[in-house]
């Protein structure tokens, strides 16, 4: 449970909601790769805007710490390369646990419509420690 906050059950119903919403995201982004892009109707089964190339694969999220509200950062290494970032994409979700792999901003000049690329860089997280998520625009990534 979050500091200071050992008395107050608000918690566990946070925890629930933000496992909640990273279980959608995480169907919606396995459902993602099942599909072709069909880029017409309200219930195109995949994330994202209408696709010129590539359906989107990744709703990217940032999550925040319910004890200070900070942005939790996590290590990486990418060709060599080591940084810190706090864009995550959902891989699984098990009760209060959920495992993320780091995502590193993209280095090819194709940032502008892909920001990010996936590393070979997992967390396991605690969602009790978790205060807020934010969910980034959808995105493709490929594998590290």
């Amino acid at each position: 449970m979050c500091p200071n906050e050992n008395t107050n059950n608000n918690n566990n119903n946070q925890q629930c909601c933000i496992a909640n919403i990273l279980q959608v995201i995480t169907t919606l982004q396995n459902k993602s790769d099942k599909f072709d892009c069909f880029p017409e109707g309200c219930d195109r089964p995949f994330l994202g805007p209408i696709p010129t190339t590539t359906c989107f694969n990744t709703r990217p999220i940032e999550l925040y710490r319910c004890s200070d509200g900070g942005l939790w950062n996590f290590p990486y290494t990418l060709n060599g390369t080591t940084g810190t970032s706090s864009v995550l994409r959902v891989e699984n979700v098990e009760g209060c646990c959920c495992t993320c792999r780091v995502l590193a901003p993209n280095p090819e000049s194709t940032a502008d419509t892909l920001p990010f690329v996936g590393t070979d860089s997992f967390i396991t997280l605690n969602l009790n420690c978790v205060g807020a998520l934010r969910c980034l625009p959808d995105t493709y990534i490929g594998c590290a």
